[in-house]
């Protein structure tokens, strides 16, 4: 009788593992078969986005953009430059450019940051923020205003990357968010540092 019990008890064991692997495979199957779909809208929608940010950094008629392949570097630490976009004119001439950054912030970030051939800054547009609800996602929150009546991305533009972008000093912080604030600007610092080499007066 005990041997019975034994075998019994083996055998709902091995029914359960089975039972379990068979719903981890259909369930790594939905998945995939999920993301095979949404993964090109995703992709396309943030090529969009990119278009879209491009258009409102040189709105003046007559630019094209071209994406530049070949640039150094292509990370710094934990931050990694996705995408350099050179803005040229109508007479070929490089007018500034963007780069599409993404690295940490309190979470993640991926931000696109535009710069006219002088170093100034003509905007600043995120693509993707997972930081915390309420504080971090306010980084990239049209509604949400600072003290000084621009929202944190907005205050960015004007300003002068030759200058790098430090807290408190030539931007202000989103209170109870000086993580996902300090985060921004380390993008800011990596992009803007790439695109003042190859945007910043460079013609080709």
């Amino acid at each position: 009788m005990s041997n019975a019990k034994n075998d019994d008890s083996i055998f709902g064991m091995i029914k359960l593992g089975l039972i379990l692997a068979v719903y981890a495979v259909i369930s790594c199957t939905v998945l995939a078969v999920v993301n095979n779909f949404t993964a090109p809208k995703i992709a396309q929608n943030q090529v969009e986005k990119v278009n879209s940010a491009m258009k409102s950094f040189f709105p003046e008629e007559g630019f094209t953009f071209v994406a530049l392949n070949d640039y150094e570097p292509k990370s710094s630490g934990s931050i990694k430059i996705e995408n350099i976009i050179l803005a040229k004119n109508a007479a070929g001439e490089v007018a500034g450019g963007a780069a599409q950054v993404s690295g940490p912030t309190y979470d993640q970030a991926t931000i696109l940051v535009g710069m006219g051939s002088d170093g100034i800054v003509k905007g600043v547009q995120f693509l993707k923020n997972t930081d915390s609800p309420g504080f971090g996602l306010k980084a990239n929150d049209s509604t949400f205003k600072l003290p000084n009546g621009k929202t944190f991305y907005g205050q960015f533009e004007g300003k002068d990357a030759k200058a790098g972008f430090e807290l408190g000093k030539n931007f202000d912080a989103i209170s109870g968010a000086t993580i996902t604030s300090n985060g921004v600007a380390g993008l800011l610092n990596a992009g803007t540092e790439v695109l003042l080499k190859y945007a910043g007066g460079h013609n080709e």
